[in-house]
């Protein structure tokens, strides 16, 4: 049997656009809208981070920035080796990419564009997904539990917008 955390794991917000991992236990709270989340965690060390990406490519202008899932991804698992995980044992879940604004020129959306480089760069890190919800056009609130993995996930039904945004 497991040790109950519940009593000495920590609280912690996740803004867009910043990640987060660390060895103690922390439940971890983001809301998600076209965002994308994606929550590594190692059974073996029982460690888990999150990063809160917006977009999905950073064009090399300024400064690169975890607002971004070509630079959120790689430095999560930076994070994750850091605090001694293998690779090879870690997993991932990915949540967000909704739709939550419109897009009127039939191009694809900023949701399914971050969705798709999340597949992709845990495909090319051979780190597998266990666990998926993304698209749609509701937002999502996550708490994440560092030390088990666990996700709760809370569909936000207000968080629906429209062609013209709010």
């Amino acid at each position: 049997m497991l040790p109950d955390t519940s009593e000495t794991r920590k609280e912690h917000y996740l803004y867009p656009g910043m990640l987060f991992a660390s060895p103690q236990p922390h439940t971890v709270t983001t809301v998600l809208g076209s965002c994308i989340s994606v929550c590594l965690w190692d059974p073996v060390l029982r460690v888990g981070g999150i990063n809160h990406y917006m977009l999905a490519l950073w064009n090399g202008e300024g400064l690169p920035s975890p607002k971004y899932g070509n630079i959120a991804i790689p430095k999560l698992i930076e994070k994750m080796l850091a605090m001694g995980s293998r690779k090879e044992n870690l997993q991932a879940k990915v949540f967000g990419g909704a739709a939550v604004i419109q897009a009127s020129n039939g191009l694809m959306n900023v949701g399914e564009r971050n969705i798709i480089l999340a597949e992709d760069m845990l495909q090319e890190e051979q780190i597998p997904v266990v666990g998926i919800d993304v698209g749609g056009h509701l937002g999502r609130k996550l708490l994440f539990h560092t030390e088990s993995g666990e996700v709760f996930l809370k569909k936000l039904k207000g968080a629906r917008l429209g062609p013209q945004g709010v």
